[in-house]
């Protein structure tokens, strides 16, 4: 009789367990073959993901719910496709989102690689989809994530560079554990998911427009190439504000322009050379060197740059050079042929000049080699000062208001973070980027004006991984050596264009008498022997690179707080203090945070299991 009444039991559990399963499949397919009514967001931002234009990427953001809307095209789709986010577009640890089919149905789902790009369906499902249609146009598929899902697989959307990660599906996927993204060979685009929400002054009606662009060139069949022209201003033109600017791109070319920047020359130099070539050619004259000075700076997927309604940023007139340097980016990895460009920057300026000039200063590290990354680290932080003596010396009393930012660093570069301290405490993020690549550099509009003050001091924190080099990388000018600079675009203008800083020297030769000394070798003192050369003879273990930490950490700087002359403001800048930060911001916690959503800690659901999370839906 006992045995009896088990049986029974059993059974009753198994057909309750299949009921109850097979209920949750047909609610699931019904949702997706008939979406919820849902009031379809507008997609402000636009951005071609593939050379070929096969898939474009159109999104808008909500900062009251704190999320973000996505809509991919695409033109031919065949078996699904795949998109995704990771830290620095790697396809191994990263954030996915699939549509695929099984020769029979098709599938929408949340999902993720490991770190040897193996595809996991995510047990907690963030990705919402909103609706599917077909047109002349392509497949389109609109849904839609938070910002955070407090979900240990998904990617944080924050402020700064977002990694996209691309695929297309070419075959029925019958188990997504036979997927290995890394086989996919999946493309790469970088981009700002987040942008403010302010709208956009409007234009004064005597705005003109001057375009620089690039002068029908042939794109070289090549991956990578940078060309470089210089543009003449008119002769004797008076001074104007600068009150917008956009790109100007050749239409079929929109995804092999890749960044663009115009720069203005020293106005010292006379006369430049009329040159349109490469920017790596030996054949480049050396006067353009001296065309450094950013006026705009558009990258693939960035709007038109609007400055405030009272400031502008100066073109023409006494002081400025009449010479611009235009530098165009082509991305070209399909190795087109013929291809003509004439793309560039077209400027919005005005004669009837606003109230305040704009200017541009630079925050961070001096570009010198006495800042040096060791070989072999993932992560190694440098930090560049501007200190409260300098601001107290320079700074106007009422201050002054950045409005904008362009972050750099070269190769190794993976994060930048500039933050305003007053009175010992970090009381606002200037800009960050925690995913920072060197490939994606334009200038940024922040969510909020930043208002510095005099005795205010900026620190600007750069991260970097120098796992795959054997040597030191120094800082300095060339592209396998480092920089961390911050171009903050403020108003009004004022005299001080530089304030940055480096370690004291004599500290740093005491770091190499220490070391070598605990290696066994002596110490160079000869007066030939460079900063490069002593770096270079170490021999770099754990102990060398945390006694160099800890010599940048604490050791007096020497303080660059230099005019528009490119001369130190008058005062004491050798051997100065590093500025004492106190108390650090604390990020707001995001709506899962708050909710205290826990996640799933499946981490490699069975078959079985995955079907559970699958969202069958019907491809018309």
């Amino acid at each position: 009789m006992r045995l009896l009444n088990k049986d029974l039991r059993l059974q009753d559990v198994i057909l309750m367990y299949l009921t109850v399963l097979a209920t949750v499949v047909v609610l699931l397919v019904a949702s997706y073959q008939a979406p919820a009514v849902h009031s379809r967001p507008a997609l402000a931002y636009h951005i071609p993901l593939d050379p070929s234009g096969q898939l474009e990427l159109s999104w808008n953001i909500s900062y009251p719910t704190q999320e973000v809307y996505l809509e991919l095209k695409v033109k031919e789709l065949h078996h699904g496709v795949l998109l995704g986010m990771s830290d620095q577009g790697e396809p191994t640890n990263a954030d996915l989102v699939l549509l695929w089919d099984d020769g029979h149905k098709s599938y929408f789902g949340d999902a993720w690689s490991d770190n040897e790009g193996r595809v996991m369906l995510d047990t907690q499902q963030d990705y919402e989809l909103l609706e599917t249609h077909q047109s002349t146009e392509g497949f389109f598929l609109l849904f839609k994530r938070p910002f955070s899902t407090c979900d240990p697989h998904d990617y944080i959307i924050e402020e700064g560079t977002v990694h996209i990660i691309y695929a297309m599906l070419e075959r029925p996927i019958l188990s997504l554990h036979e997927l290995n993204i890394s086989h996919l060979q999946p493309g790469i685009q970088r981009v700002l998911l987040l942008r403010p929400d302010a709208p956009s002054p409007a234009l004064p009606r005597d705005v003109r427009t001057l375009e620089v662009l690039a002068p029908d060139v042939i794109i070289p069949t090549q991956e990578t190439t940078y060309w470089c022209h210089i543009y003449q201003l008119p002769p004797n033109m008076p001074k104007n504000h600068i009150v917008m600017y956009e790109s100007v791109i050749t239409p079929g070319n929109e995804a092999i322009v890749h960044h663009i920047e115009v720069f203005e020359c020293s106005p010292q130099m006379d006369t430049v050379p009329q040159y349109s070539g490469s920017c790596d050619s030996k054949m480049k004259p050396r006067k353009l060197n001296y065309c450094r000075h950013v006026l705009a700076a558009w990258a693939l997927g960035a709007e038109p740059f609007y400055y405030p309604a009272d400031a502008g940023l100066p073109l023409g007139g006494e002081g400025s050079s009449r010479f611009l340097r235009l530098e165009v980016h082509y991305h070209n990895p399909l190795l087109i042929s013929g291809r003509r460009d004439s793309s560039g920057i077209r400027l919005w300026y005005t004669p009837s000049l606003r109230r305040f000039d704009a200017g541009i200063m630079e925050l961070g590290l001096v570009y010198t080699p006495v800042m040096a990354i060791p070989p072999r680290q993932r992560s190694f932080q440098l930090t560049g000062y501007c200190t409260a003596k300098c601001t107290q010396t320079a700074l106007p009393v009422g201050g002054v208001h950045i409005f904008a930012s362009q972050l750099h660093t070269h190769l190794a570069g993976l994060g930048v973070r500039t933050v305003l301290v007053r009175g010992g405490r970090e009381v606002d993020v200037v800009q960050e980027d925690k995913h920072f690549s060197t490939h994606y550099q334009i200038i940024r509009v922040l969510k909020k004006m930043v208002t510095v003050l005099p005795g205010d001091a900026l620190v600007t924190k750069c991260t970097y991984n120098t796992e795959d080099r054997n040597k030191a990388t120094v800082g300095g000018f060339g592209i396998m050596e480092e920089m961390c600079v911050n171009y903050v675009h403020y108003y009004p203008r004022t005299q001080l264009e530089l304030c940055k800083s480096h370690v004291d020297t004599d500290y740093l030769q005491k770091y190499f008498s220490l070391i070598n000394r605990f290696q066994g070798r002596e110490s160079c003192s000869c007066p030939g022997t460079t900063v490069e050369e002593q770096f270079s003879l170490l021999s770099w273990d754990g102990f060398s690179g945390e006694v160099l930490n800890s010599l940048y950490l604490t050791s007096p700087i020497s303080m660059h707080c230099n005019q528009s002359t490119a001369e130190l403001f008058p005062g004491e800048w050798e051997k100065q203090e590093i500025p004492v930060v106190t108390a650090e911001l604390q990020r707001a916690p995001y709506p899962c945070e708050l909710s205290g959503r826990a996640s799933s800690q499946n981490d490699n659901p069975t078959e079985g299991e995955s079907k559970m999370y699958l969202r069958s839906i019907e491809i018309c």
